[in-house]
């Protein structure tokens, strides 16, 4: 029981920084929330934030808007 409180925590955790650190990346980048969705989509940022939220949580949110900017920018498609 107590490792499923454990769990619950971690994942709503999880979407809570998810569902703070897109806006801010939209309006770091001056982007509607479904662009900067859909560039960090396209572009492997999500794949980044769901596998290292947990490192990026702890940190200031300016450097992990930073870092999604960075691998997403790595990994851009031109169309």
């Amino acid at each position: 029981m107590m490792t499923d409180i454990i769990k619950d925590n971690e994942k709503r955790d999880k979407i809570r920084f998810i569902s703070f650190i897109i806006p801010e990346f939209a309006r770091s980048y001056k982007m509607n929330k479904q662009t900067a969705y859909r560039y960090l989509k396209t572009n492997g940022g999500l794949d980044f934030l769901f596998e290292h939220w947990w490192a990026l949580h702890i940190d200031n949110p300016l450097y992990a808007v930073r870092d999604l900017y960075d691998v997403c920018s790595q990994n851009e498609r031109t169309p």
